[in-house]
């Protein structure tokens, strides 16, 4: 028998009130030293050295000690707030003070490590540590809603104070209870102001990642996904973000159109051509694991090696593109280059999944490993020498033309409304068009008899057989239609990249995307939910394209990321009912503890039947 239930407790032995005061002091001294010089040189990025004007990571702390400030007033029972904190917990208090530590910190260190000591350091940035460090000692004094302590053996602190592991031991001894994902108990509100809700929330979320995709430099970046990381545990905490999607949940329609109009409204904040491409590359790249998730999270078919599909429609679509590097010569209408990129995607798909799709889990995953890496040497083998002068080998297509549609040339900058669209810019808007055309197939194919067929499949293949579903030919629907989908964003791919080469098309490589980073941004994001996959490849594909120094190091630190996934949050950043209840224990079949010993026996027979 265990007990779920949570002592509310603090970590620090203080009264409520007196951590309460001490948190919300801390939290104000803290907005307040972000309006103080950190520094007095300008070296360090950021100009941190201006009085009454936040810079740089200043703005970050700025953020974070505002937020700790309005939750730790909530706390306060003040009207009005307690909408931000349904679940009424301070856990929320904590790791925003947490996450404002760590950000303020981080930006102190970075100055005294660049710059040569503490020295450089001014006021505001002594202001700065010292009043991060109240706030979150304040929140220690706060009573938390803890699980039970798990008892270690003497050793193992001994040894995890000889490695430095005190963080585990935190977590292990002093595990912070969460919001167990469902909708937090609320008044209702008129469907006007739920619409209004989810308008807001998308309007922040696309506020923070234009933010993010804007940072100049990687010190700035790197304490933006720190403060982002905590920030967004807080609010889960806080039981926020469940009853966000709740709302989201309910008006399904309007939420989809929200989120195509926050990101329509991202190349019209973009003033740098570098941000807007990055905007595009993110949209092909979540495109491909949003249809990636159509065979892997909703069918469960593990494919290795469908990169070669986005191949596939890259090289059709460069083929009939006109370019002069083209074997065949000949010019087709984009929507015509289109239709022979996902015809021809679709056409491998069913090539290679005929034969294939009777073999199971890792057998499957074998051959289309293989298929991935015979595509590659194939395209590079067909060059004039080693056979057929089709795909001029390793050079690749070169020179693709850029796209002309009703008259606008993508490849040039156009005003719009007084906002100047660059390339990029332009391309991106294309790429959305196809994603939300993509995102629709998933819903809808998601929601049929046929989606719910391949989620029986995905379950067990072998009951939903002896059901009368045919498994074989709904495992090759899956994987004709992943393939399809593939190659209409390799269509656009090949033109927003002006070439195609062998080499963009590996199972695993140093520039996304490729089929091992297509399958982390599925299994990272959620498999088998809608926005899983788009929040995967955006974090997959940003990060190593802010952080250049990442570059020799993005398989180890991603396979870490993975495994540290797995462990903590094996259903993925977004996840439905069914994956949370699967990988998480829920206690609905626990026994009261003062339930009478017949009873008890009498349930867990029950539990046991």
């Amino acid at each position: 028998m265990t007990s779920h239930t949570h002592a509310a407790t603090p970590v620090i032995p203080l009264p409520a009130t007196a951590a309460r005061a001490v948190t919300t002091a801390g939290a104000a001294l803290t907005v307040v030293s972000t309006f103080l010089a950190w520094t007095w040189t300008s070296e360090f990025p950021g100009d941190l050295t201006v009085n009454g004007y936040p810079g740089g990571l200043q703005v970050l702390t700025l953020v974070s000690g505002a937020l700790t400030l309005l939750y730790a007033l909530a706390g306060y029972g003040i009207r009005g707030l307690g909408w931000l904190n349904p679940t009424r917990s301070h856990n929320s208090t904590f790791f925003l003070a947490l996450g404002t530590l760590a950000t303020t910190w981080y930006a102190v260190i970075s100055i005294t490590a660049e710059l040569g000591g503490v020295v450089n350091l001014e006021p505001g940035g002594y202001l700065a540590a010292a009043a991060t460090l109240i706030t979150f000692l304040g929140a220690l004094g706060l009573p938390l809603d803890r699980k039970p302590a798990e008892e270690l053996p003497r050793w193992n602190w001994f040894l995890a104070v000889i490695v430095g592991l005190l963080p585990y031991l935190f977590w292990r001894h002093i595990r912070l209870a969460g919001a167990d994902g469902r909708p937090p108990r609320a008044k209702a509100l008129p469907s006007w102001a739920e619409i209004l809700v989810i308008a807001v929330s998308f309007g922040v979320g696309l506020h923070v990642f234009t933010y993010g995709i804007d940072t100049e430099y990687a010190e700035l970046f790197i304490g933006f996904l720190v403060a982002v990381g905590f920030g967004f545990a807080a609010l889960t905490r806080a039981g926020l973000i469940a009853r966000i999607t709740a709302l989201t949940t309910k008006h399904r329609n309007v939420t989809l159109v929200a989120a195509l109009v926050a990101a329509f409204c991202f190349p019209f904040t973009q003033q740098n051509e570098q941000y807007a491409l990055i905007g595009a590359n993110i949209l092909i790249f979540a495109t491909v694991a949003l249809g990636l998730n159509v065979v892997v999270g909703l069918a469960g078919l593990l494919d290795l090696g469908y990169v070669a599909f986005l191949g596939v429609g890259a090289y059709a679509a460069a083929l009939v593109s006109g370019s002069p590097m083209s074997p065949i010569g000949v010019q087709f209408p984009f929507w015509a280059a289109v239709l022979t990129g996902a015809a021809a995607s679709l056409v491998f798909g069913v090539v290679i999944g005929a034969p294939t799709l009777r073999l199971r889990g890792d057998y499957l995953a074998i051959v289309t490993l293989g298929f991935g890496e015979i595509f590659r040497l194939t395209v590079n083998a067909l060059n004039g020498v080693s056979g057929p002068d089709l795909t001029n080998g390793s050079q690749g297509i070169p020179s693709i033309p850029d796209l002309e549609l009703f008259g606008f040339d993508l490849g040039i900058s156009h005003d719009v409304g007084g906002f100047t669209l660059g390339r990029s810019a332009n391309y991106y808007l294309l790429m959305l068009v196809f994603t939300a055309v993509v995102v629709l197939v998933f819903r809808r194919s998601g929601e049929s008899r046929i989606g719910r067929a391949w989620v029986a499949i995905r379950e067990d293949e072998t009951a939903a057989t002896a059901m009368g579903i045919n498994a074989f030919r709904l495992k090759l629907l899956a994987f004709a239609l992943g393939a399809t989908l593939a190659g209409l964003a390799g269509t656009v791919q090949a033109h927003v990249s002006y070439t195609v080469t062998p080499e963009q098309y590996q199972f695993a490589g140093s520039v996304p995307p490729n089929s091992a980073f297509l399958l982390a941004a599925v299994i990272l994001g959620g498999m088998g939910t809608l926005s899983g996959p788009l929040v995967g490849a955006a974090l997959l594909y940003l990060i190593p394209a802010k952080l250049q120094f990442m570059q020799d190091y993005q398989l180890f630190l991603f396979g870490l990321a993975l495994i540290l996934l797995m462990r903590f949050r094996p259903e993925g950043l977004v996840a439905d009912r069914r994956k949370q209840l699967e990988f998480h224990e829920t206690g609905q079949l626990d026994v009261p503890p003062d339930t009478p010993l017949t009873d008890q026996a009498a349930g867990t027979t029950k539990a046991g039947a």
